[in-house]
């Protein structure tokens, strides 16, 4: 059986969460990786380096520079009949693209695979997580997005995959959108979901101008900066920084929660964390449920003491 994995990128890497879904997608057998964009050259040849691919495709035109869904679909479609199974990350691009290839191909996809039983029974979460279901398909072809946090990426040195040109590009007449803009958030910081350390922010933290005490500790850490879908809403912070359910799933080796309640929404996105560490004044709170370590107490007086221990380790 081969098993197809669109590859998600970024900044000339491909994401950890693309390494990710891999590791996934060796389970069914050998794995093919397929990149698409513009300008790709570079990105092709360390694509072939990644640990378990066999065969790089590679779709280089103008026509998919930003990975619309439409064409990226067009293109999976005209492949699709070669391949048992096709695997996204479970990320923005992979929710945009897996349902329309599932609804053209008439089979259903199963979403955030956090294991793999065997070659047709899987593992998800329902429910904000609070319970894993284990569903089987019958489809011919398995339509899977993989949450990244649930398996080890595969790593990005010492495979020799051969790198296959796709010269045709699968689009329809009409396009049902276009690109305008986008708008990327520039930061010296790990990101969200491949960083190490993550100490993220809740509505205790009472305005944004307070985040700058989450800053300095993480500037120590060298951690990225996260926030409850609360803060986000207060206005606290963009929502680039959410973290949960709605927001960016997370699973760092360490994860600082302060002045976070614990909603389940939140929970959904952190609790494979590592080592958990809530700050919070309500001994009450759902979050300390989850952590491994709790600080109870005023985030205001707690934080500027750690920083101050951190800075003088």
């Amino acid at each position: 059986m081969t098993a197809l994995v669109l590859l998600s990128y970024e900044e000339n890497q491909i994401r950890s969460t693309s390494r990710s879904t891999i590791a996934a997608a060796k389970k069914f057998g050998e794995v093919h990786a397929l990149l698409v964009g513009h300008n790709l050259s570079e990105l092709s040849q360390k694509a072939a380096k990644l640990e378990g691919v066999t065969k790089v495709l590679v779709a280089d035109h103008e026509a998919y520079a930003h990975m619309l869904a439409q064409p990226v679909t067009d293109l999976i479609l005209s492949i699709a009949e070669t391949y048992d199974y096709i695997l996204v990350s479970a990320n923005a691009e992979g929710k945009d693209i897996l349902p329309r290839v599932a609804g053209l191909l008439d089979v259903q996809p199963i979403t955030d695979v956090v294991e793999v039983v065997n070659e047709n029974t899987f593992v998800r979460p329902i429910y904000a997580g609070s319970i894993l279901a284990t569903v089987k398909s019958s489809d011919n072809k398995k339509l899977l997005s993989i949450r990244g946090t649930a398996f080890e990426p595969v790593s990005d040195e010492g495979g020799q995959a051969s790198i296959e040109a796709l010269s045709k590009v699968a689009h329809s007449e009409k396009a049902l959108a276009q690109f305008v803009s986008v708008e990327v958030t520039k930061s010296d910081r790990p990101e969200l979901e491949s960083a190490r350390v993550i100490i993220s922010g809740g509505r205790g933290m009472q305005s944004g101008a307070n985040f700058a005490m989450l800053e300095k500790i993480a500037d120590i850490l060298d951690a990225a900066i996260g926030a409850s879908r609360a803060a986000v809403d207060a206005g606290y912070v963009g929502n680039d920084y959410q973290v949960g359910q709605t927001g960016k799933i997370v699973a760092p080796q360490l994860y600082i929660a302060v002045g976070i309640s614990g909603a389940i929404q939140h929970l959904a996105g952190m609790k494979d964390s590592k080592i958990i560490v809530a700050i919070n004044k309500d001994p009450d709170a759902p979050i300390f449920k989850v952590a491994d370590y709790g600080i109870i107490g005023d985030l205001f007086e707690i934080l500027p003491q750690l920083e101050n221990r951190l800075a003088n380790r």
